[in-house]
């Protein structure tokens, strides 16, 4: 059977892939056509029904979850692995934080600050919305171009993911608050970054045996880590082998290989949160591969 799986080309992504779509794995029969794209286009193609396996964002997931459910293998879950808020503004950086640590919210001229952000439905901007959710003044960018967008004043603040993190302070920035260890510290649980879904629709041994493929593959990737190296190479936008592990051993961890206990009620916990809050809408769907 062949299906259609999207998934970004970070270094995370093509990490767990690499041994499924390169049949170093046997993949019990399933065939891909696959689609690269950044998370937030994923994520839209997720709510057209677009792809039957893909990637996604916790955030999108619940608007995704009528017609999609949750692969048991493939997440990214962890703790110190969230998007973080950054400004070229050293004590607008410090001001901003010495009001999220009082609980006070922001006066009516810090609230207008303008902010690029990675997407509307990234759980990077569910969590900013948990931390200031009087910051409404943002501005959707494409995730490498925040940084510069920073540096040139065309924002004041700035919501990075991915291997940004690893890298804002050599050009110059500040952080205002890491939002993976503000979640933490809130909840106690692993922050929920993005998972793999697939449609309700395909048949359930069909679902069982792609989770099976999957978990194959995130597990040859561990126990082979240089095996893709090209592969990811690749896809990583000049980015040094150095920052690309970095970004792999940040998000690639136990939970992609199965979310268990700790990673489902972490996940659980992050709808109910949304949900009292307003932020994405209810639903009775089973979350979970069944």
């Amino acid at each position: 059977m062949k299906l259609t799986l999207g998934f970004s080309p970070c270094p995370n992504d093509t990490f767990i892939f690499d041994a499924l779509i390169h049949h170093k794995i046997d993949t019990e029969g399933l065939e891909f056509d696959i689609v690269y794209e950044d998370v937030e286009t994923l994520n839209l193609k997720a709510f057209r029904g677009d792809l039957a396996v893909t990637k996604l964002s916790y955030h999108a997931f619940a608007y995704a979850v009528e017609e999609y459910e949750l692969l048991d293998a493939g997440s990214a879950l962890g703790f110190g692995v969230g998007p973080m808020l950054i400004t070229k503004d050293e004590e607008l950086a410090k001001e901003l934080q010495e009001i999220l640590s009082s609980k006070t919210v922001l006066t009516k001229a810090l609230a207008e600050l303008r902010v690029g952000y990675p997407g509307k439905y990234t759980t990077a901007n569910f969590l900013l919305g948990l931390a200031f959710p009087e910051l409404k003044n943002k501005k959707e960018l494409v995730f490498s171009e925040i940084e510069g967008a920073l540096l040139t004043g065309d924002i004041d603040l700035g919501l990075i993911i991915h291997e940004n993190r690893f890298t804002y302070q050599e050009k110059g920035l500040f952080k205002v608050v890491d939002l993976g260890d503000y979640w933490e510290k809130t909840t106690n649980c692993p922050i929920p970054l993005g998972g793999i879904v697939v449609k309700r629709s395909i048949p359930q041994d069909i679902k069982e045996k792609l989770n099976r493929v999957l978990r194959a593959s995130v597990e040859y990737a561990f126990a082979n880590p240089t095996s893709g190296l090209e592969f990811i190479k690749s896809h990583a936008q000049e980015m040094s082998i150095e920052v690309m592990y970095k970004h792999i051993e940040l998000y690639v961890n136990k939970y992609s290989v199965e979310l268990g206990k700790e990673g489902r009620s972490a996940i659980e916990i992050m709808f109910k949160k949304a949900q009292d809050m307003g932020f994405i809408p209810k639903t009775e769907k089973n979350l979970f591969l069944s």
